[in-house]
């Protein structure tokens, strides 16, 4: 796939966002390629302690969802610096579930991992997100996608499985499970001090397919302590989607803002 193909305009497309973007200067640049949204129910009460304080699990109509998504990378760079061929482009694959602060839902992640072990170990210095490196190819065949990711660490995990979009795109309607499982501008975890932040994000919205994988192997939720079973609840495809990303913002610790509000209702 090309770098240097960015889509720039998407600054200028932001009335669709649930919050404004950040006033500050983003940081850097993603175009994802060739996603699978495989998303599964998982029990509440197993997920939750994975959840630290401050955030919140997000639950759509009291359940909780787990998200399993292989794709792949371009276009990855900082503000001001070019992509390069060998490191701005790799495979990734993201385990994750969903949460809040406030009122903004977003993303938290349970493992990430990636076919770039500079990748890795950049996103491990700088954001503290728990990136691990694996074996990966993609190979797109006429029907659609293969793909294969092999963790081999302290925490083994593989993923292996064929996809292929089965109908036209559609844009998920605010308040639909699609639009909440896929239309999320932030992610939230700790920094390498155990302090939590939120990492903005921003992108046109998502063109989803309905899609239809044969999942061969897939022990990523198991890597991470988590039991699914079964095929996916839900499948969905998309093509593309150029994302811009801010730096970590820091937040403060859950209890102070509690606190807060506490004196607010005294006054």
């Amino acid at each position: 796939m090309v770098n240097h193909d960015f889509d720039r305009t998407i600054v200028t497309r932001a009335a669709h966002r649930p919050w404004p973007m950040p006033e500050t200067a983003w940081l850097m640049t993603q175009t994802w390629h060739w996603l699978l949204f495989a998303h599964w129910r998982v029990d509440a009460t197993q997920l939750r302690p994975m959840i630290a304080a401050p955030f919140e699990l997000d639950l759509f109509d009291g359940e909780a969802w787990l998200g399993v998504v292989p794709f792949y990378m371009t276009n990855v760079a900082f503000r001001g610096t070019p992509s390069l061929p060998w490191i701005s482009s790799f495979p990734e694959l993201n385990v994750r579930t969903y949460v809040r602060m406030g009122d903004r839902p977003g993303i938290y992640f349970l493992s990430l991992d990636a076919g770039r072990r500079l990748a890795v170990a950049a996103a491990r210095t700088l954001f503290n997100l728990p990136y691990y490196a694996a074996s990966m190819t993609v190979d797109c065949l006429p029907h659609g996608l293969r793909y294969r990711s092999v963790r081999r660490a302290s925490t083994p995990a593989e993923f292996s499985a064929e996809y292929v979009p089965t109908a036209a795109p559609f844009s998920a309607p605010v308040g639909s499970l699609e639009y909440f499982l896929t239309e999320r501008y932030c992610l939230y975890h700790h920094d390498h001090r155990g302090l939590p932040y939120r990492l903005e994000i921003h992108h046109a919205p998502w063109c989803l397919q309905p899609a239809r994988a044969e999942i061969a192997t897939n022990t990523m939720a198991a890597a991470s302590h988590l039991t699914i079973s079964g095929p996916p609840a839900l499948l969905h495809f998309a093509r593309r989607q150029d994302v811009i990303a801010w730096a970590p913002t820091p937040l403060r610790d859950g209890s102070l803002e509690r606190r807060d509000q506490l004196a607010a209702d005294d006054m």
